[in-house]
């Protein structure tokens, strides 16, 4: 289902710029998603920051709004325009996920292929210039990867939801997870492998491909003229050289050439980790490139775990969902705070007013 409308995608996107369209998608049936959606819905802070069109099985919304203990004001279109006029959030229905065969805190392949028909929906509703930008509660990884689609031609799968997205947008630029809180984002140059292996991943160009994520979705979030640290990743830096080469050897050149790439000194480096994010929290940097995952990781998820959120970074379509996952601990229990997807229904809206 598409919404109505002639409009050509430019147009779309530049009347959405005061206020934009975003599609908010459920998240994985049997977790938290539904229910925070269904409170933002009744709390009135989706048309507070945005336009809202919902996505996703109107039953598995109902129950939400059921667990929540509330009202429904949504309501099934064609044309969001048409609720909007009659004061009620507009809800595409997928009719694809029946919650009798989704239980809370079951994992399923049915919840799974509802997710990858959202965001199925979500990349063709930008493209139509119908959105600006989605949001999207937390997905079962696992349960994405039992879909069909998400097997690519060599029968690998795609690692991620954001591999997946970058498929059906013919994506090849750099592109991957960006985690925030606050005004602090950062980006890793190594992600899921074990310590002691980080090192050989550490190259110019692994760490160049790494800038270029942080520096792209900064722009494309509105930030002229990036400042961004690079951490070091050895004791104080390496302590020139007495402490481990890779500052010198490939940190460095790295960073000096991300600076002439881009005709800036905005980007330095490398700094201590154990100094670099009491900085980055002070404000002194946009965004933080670290060089394995807990790095920066434990940094964000002490200062705040419960109002992180993950941008899907390289993308000119605004992507963006709280940092938690699906909490099957707590689905159904009306015990779910709302804090992380405030936070990344703010910043889709910040990244669509900023790309229209």
């Amino acid at each position: 289902m598409a919404l109505c409308g002639a409009e050509t995608p430019q147009d779309g996107r530049a009347a959405m710029k005061a206020k934009p369209v975003l599609g908010i998608l459920l998240g994985d049936a049997a977790g938290v998603g539904p229910e925070i959606v269904a409170k933002l819905v009744v709390n009135g802070f989706l048309t507070e920051h945005c336009r809202p069109l919902l996505i996703g099985d109107y039953r598995v919304l109902q129950r939400a709004f059921q667990i929540i203990g509330a009202g429904d004001p949504t309501v099934f279109v064609e044309c969001a325009e048409d609720a909007e006029a009659r004061g009620k959030i507009p809800m595409i229905d997928q009719g694809n996920c029946d919650p009798a065969q989704v239980p809370f805190a079951t994992a399923t392949v049915m919840a799974g292929t509802a997710n990858v028909d959202g965001m199925d929906l979500g990349v063709e509703l930008y493209r139509a210039g119908k959105i600006a930008g989605f949001c999207f509660g937390p997905f079962n990884k696992a349960m994405l990867k039992e879909d069909p689609r998400m097997e690519k031609a060599d029968g690998s799968h795609y690692e991620s939801e954001h591999h997946y997205i970058a498929h059906l947008l013919g994506h090849t630029a750099p592109f991957g997870e960006i985690n925030a809180v606050g005004k602090v984002w950062t980006t890793r140059t190594t992600s899921h492998i074990p310590v002691k292996d980080v090192s050989e991943h550490l190259t110019p160009t692994s760490i160049g491909r790494a800038i270029e994520l942080m520096y792209t979705t900064l722009r494309h979030a509105g930030v002229v003229q990036p400042k961004i640290a690079v951490a070091a990743l050895n004791p104080h830096a390496g302590e020139n050289g007495t402490c481990g080469r890779e500052e010198i050897d490939v940190i460095t050149p790295a960073i000096a050439a991300a600076n002439e790439r881009y005709h800036t000194d905005r980007i330095t480096g490398p700094y201590p980790s154990d100094t670099l994010f009491i900085k980055a929290f002070r404000g002194d940097f946009d965004g933080v490139v670290t060089m394995y995952h807990d790095q920066g990781q434990i940094a964000l998820k002490v200062v705040g775990f419960d109002e992180g959120i993950t941008i899907a970074g390289g993308f000119a379509l605004p992507i963006v969902t709280g940092g938690h996952g699906t909490a099957y601990d707590i689905a159904g229990k009306n015990i779910v705070h709302t804090a992380a997807f405030e936070n990344a229904v703010k910043m889709c809206a910040q990244m669509a007013r900023a790309g229209t």
